[in-house]
């Protein structure tokens, strides 16, 4: 017999100024098969949340129980919980969320989700209970990520040393398309944020930072499942309030009359001057071609079938997702495979395969353009608000090649055997590959008569081989132990190769043909055939993670257990004498509910643990395991990533990027949570609380030197950062009807401090470039000037006893300058006068969530929201400042 599941879904997103995603969805499921299979989709979608009735439960345990373990056998069965940290899975399934930062944002507490556009595809970052470094640079979110598992395989990400060879940090060179936007929702078991000491323990040195365990739907026996799922939906264009050169000119006109200068009026922008210029006092309707409908849609088809012995799961998948601005869309496609065998009652042979690609149409932002080429053309003259002049710009734009794309690959092997009843062994083979590729052309006519050509290709790829043996000892009835031994081994490679040209021939010509003979010993055979002037970056790096555990497990009845685990780490990417680091965990677990509320009705479930854990952090650069070193550095600040001098390759001292010398040392980090959950009121309100301490300790800091030393900085260890907090969950099942109308709502909150607790070489405070980290202060601080306005005359600025007027860094101030608070009194505004403003990083997150159901009709209502954050304002910082860039042109 085969089971035929379908389904359609409506949905309406909903987007307010604060709440970002309210979503409204109705979810409809059509049944080809009548009543046989009405419950079928309830199974599929219900079993993992953990608010279900009774009945729900013991029907997802049974659609479990005949599944075929493949999470365990690629996984090792770490033992994490189904705690309130996973994601609501059923709820999820019917929003069209892109990527797996969408699917959680909100829905977990401690974890942090920012997404800093909402071009799709566009890379996002995570950060669970704090941020464990700094963040002033794009590159700097790399090393804070959390580590993400799929069915047991860690992941590869795209690593940040491409940034060594980018003067901007806008964008990551090469497509920077979202490697974490393949997850497919509806192929999804379970989602779990790990941030409990122990968990992230048995997972070592890459969940450092947390982790997120993913696991897929599993082939499993019994009738073949056959589903079918689909949904289209329109994006509307939005609706905004233009403004043209009359808007501009009003805008400016109140500070030229009263501030302004000969020489500034001598310089007023010359596309305001003349106000019969229908180009910028015209129709400002370029929103019209700017914001569109966008359609998006998807479709994925599964199929389940196969006995006891052998059994497996196909699914593919089709999705478009697009954006109302600047037509911006990513196209994804997903074919996943998984087949479970069992050729003896004590071997189970368990494999997948899961295969992705990714095509992103990308924005025309000019800053985005500007910072790839390096190129600035004359910005005298913006472009037209003008819809007809516009489309002029869109004419040429569409000569433009700018093709991103992302293949992935991903996939483990595993071997299960059972050796006698108690003792088990578990060996897997595991990979994950990705690779990005962009060209890109801009003509002539876009940059001010010379043309540009890119090409990037790169590659990340792990392997992984696992070993776990366990063992479980029941003493007697009231004790009972497990202890495992595990090894594993994981080779990371990142390569890349990146070129860039100008001023080719013609802009028919759109990439870069090289002479590309192998074979002839010419050094010259990668140069362009009498085109484009190139230049041309590679790079690429090995590293290697070797890993020993062990891990005990003892339990009392079913009121106490107590667990440790010891871990030896060695990562290539450490120095030789300090690459290997010894961590140990701790855990104790009381059921009070089974101890002594046995008889108590109002507590369903009641439980409270300690759990401690020390944590190896590895580098992500391979360059701090050699010592001292040489680099190509042959660059000045206007560009600092020339390769060669005098049209010679060379090397040189890291004198630009930081010394790095003997002795660096690997960081780790000291976890601490305490933690209650209940269930109360037979199972309809859930509760749990953890609160968190975590030491992020020996960190490696890029110290600034004294230019005398010849070095721009060096690295140390030293840095200490504290992060602490509390998780709250609370779930209730307001109503619960299988027949009539049923209410969930759920409520998830987060709190944490961050705090600098040291600095290498006890060093009290530090400035870094902008930024300034302070001990006692926060990481994310902004260190900036406080202003109190404007000085209407130069009367106005006050002066010290001796007549000396009020400087801003030695220059004298007067009207129409800001008035700079100047705190150490001494009549010049210096750096000593910042003061530490704001935060990076929000002091509480949270989500509301309320799911409805009648029958087969579901209503979902999500809010997020993210409070005590700060964000510099560019746009007006840079409106404001509008004479000083005149003056500057």
């Amino acid at each position: 017999m085969v089971k035929i599941i379908t389904s359609m879904l409506c949905a309406l997103l909903l987007s307010f100024f604060g709440f970002p995603n309210a979503q409204a969805k109705a979810y409809v499921e059509v049944n080809s098969l009548k009543s046989t299979l009405t419950n079928l989709s309830h199974l599929e979608s219900k079993q993992v949340v953990a608010i279900d009735t009774n009945k729900k439960r013991k029907l997802a345990k049974d659609s479990i129980a005949a599944d075929t373990i493949l999470g365990k056998n690629t996984a090792f069965n770490h033992q994490f919980k189904i705690n309130r940290d996973s994601l609501r899975v059923s709820s999820s399934r019917g929003v069209p969320n892109l990527s797996l930062q969408q699917m959680l944002k909100g829905n977990v507490a401690g974890l942090y989700v920012q997404e800093t556009t909402g071009e799709p595809g566009t890379e996002q970052s995570m950060i669970i209970q704090g941020t464990s470094a700094p963040i002033f640079t794009k590159k700097d979110i790399y090393n804070v990520q959390p580590a993400v598992y799929l069915n047991g395989v860690h992941l590869v990400q795209d690593n940040p040393f491409a940034y060594d060879v980018q003067k901007y940090d806008y964008n990551r060179i090469g497509p920077a398309t979202n490697l974490l936007a393949n997850i497919d929702i509806d192929n999804i078991q379970s989602i779990e944020v790990l941030k409990d000491p122990i968990s992230l323990a048995k997972l070592g040195p890459n969940a450092a930072n947390g982790a997120i365990w993913i696991t897929t739907k599993a082939a499993k026996s019994g009738l073949r499942e056959i589903s079918l799922n689909s949904y289209v939906g329109i994006v509307p264009a939005n609706n905004v309030q233009t403004v043209n050169g009359v808007f501009e000119n009003n805008f400016r006109t109140p500070f030229y009359k009263k501030y302004a200068t000969p020489a500034n009026y001598d310089n007023y922008a010359s596309f305001l001057r003349d106000s019969t210029n229908l180009d910028y006092f015209g129709k400002s309707n370029w929103n019209d071609l700017y914001y569109k409908n966008a359609n998006i849609y998807g479709v994925n088809l599964g199929i389940t079938g196969g006995n006891e012995r052998a059994n497996f799961r196909f699914y593919g998948t089709a999705v478009k997702n697009a954006s109302n601005a600047d037509e911006t869309s990513l196209n994804k496609y997903n074919a996943y495979f998984a087949i479970n065998m069992m050729p003896f009652k004590w071997m189970t042979v368990s494999s997948f395969l899961n295969a992705a690609r990714m095509d992103r149409n990308r924005n025309k932002s000019l800053r985005d353009r500007f910072a790839e080429v390096r190129y600035l053309p004359d910005f005298s003259n913006p472009l037209s608000p003008n819809k007809d002049n516009y489309q002029l710009f869109l004419n040429e734009y569409s000569k433009v090649v700018d093709d991103n794309r992302n293949n992935l690959l991903n996939g483990s092997l595993a071997l299960n055997l059972r050796l006698m009843p108690q003792l088990n062994f578990n060996t897997a083979v595991v990979f994950d590959y990705n690779e990005g590729l962009r060209d890109a052309f801009y003509p002539t006519t876009l940059m001010d008569g010379v043309n540009y050509v890119s090409g990037f290709f790169g590659f990340n790829q792990r392997f992984g081989l696992n070993n776990l043996l366990s063992y479980s000892y029941d003493l007697n009835k009231d004790h009972s132990f497990k202890f495992e031994l595990g090894q594993s081994l994981q080779g990371d490679a990142y390569k890349y190769n990146y070129a860039r040209g100008y001023n080719g021939n013609s802009d028919f010509i759109k990439i870069n043909v090289v002479k590309g003979d192998i074979k002839n010993t010419d050094p010259g055979y990668l140069n362009a055939i009498e085109n484009f002037y190139l230049f041309r970056y590679s790079d690429k790096m090995k590293n290697s993670l070797v890993s020993f555990f062990g891990t005990v497990k003892y339990n009392y009845k079913d009121l106490v257990s107590l667990g440790a685990v010891v871990r030896r780490d060695g990562s290539s990417n450490g120095q030789p004498n300090s690459r290997w680091i010894t961590t140990p965990a701790f855990s104790a677990d009381w059921n009070l509910k089974n101890q002594l509320l046995s008889k108590n009705k109002f507590f369903n479930e009641l439980t409270i643990g300690a759990f401690w854990a020390r944590s190896a952090k590895i580098f992500l650069d391979d360059r701090f395991g050699a010592g001292p070193q040489y680099r190509t550095e042959y660059g000045w600040n206007e560009e600092p990533t020339i390769p060669t001098f005098g049209g010679f390759q060379g090397i040189s001292r890291s004198y630009n990027t930081g010394w790095v010398g003997y002795g660096v040392t690997l960081p780790y980090s000291d976890r601490l949570n305490i933690s209650a959950s209940s269930t109360m009121l037979n199972n309809k309100l859930s509760a749990a609380v953890t609160f968190y301490n975590r030491d992020d300790k020996n960190q490696l800091l890029n110290i600034p030197l004294s230019a005398e030393s010849g070095y721009a900085s060096i690295y140390k260890n030293g840095m200490e950062i504290n992060n602490t907090g509390v998780d709250l969950t609370l779930t209730a099942n307001v109503l619960q009807n299988e027949k009539a109308f049923s209410w969930t709502t759920a409520v998830n909150l987060n709190y944490n401090k961050n705090k600098l607790t040291a600095l290498p070489g006890g060093l009290d405070e530090l400035v870094i470039g902008d930024n300034k980290l302070k001990v006692g202060q926060s990481v994310g601080s902004y260190w900036l000037y406080t202003n109190n306005g404007i000085y209407n005359t130069a009367a106005e600025v006050p002066s010290n006893s001796g007549g000396k007027k009020l400087t801003f860094n030695g220059l004298a101030l007067k009207a129409g300058d800001p008035k700079w608070v100047d705190y150490n009194g001494d009549f010049n505004i210096t750096d000593a006068d910042k003061q530490f403003v704001g935060d990076r990083m929000p002091k509480v997150t949270g989500g509301w969530i309320n799911d409805f159901s009648y029958k087969n009709f579901d209503l979902n209502f999500h809010f997020f929201f993210a409070l005590g954050q700060k964000a510099i304002n560019q746009f007006d910082a840079g409106r404001y400042d509008f004479v000083n860039r005149e003056v500057c042109k």
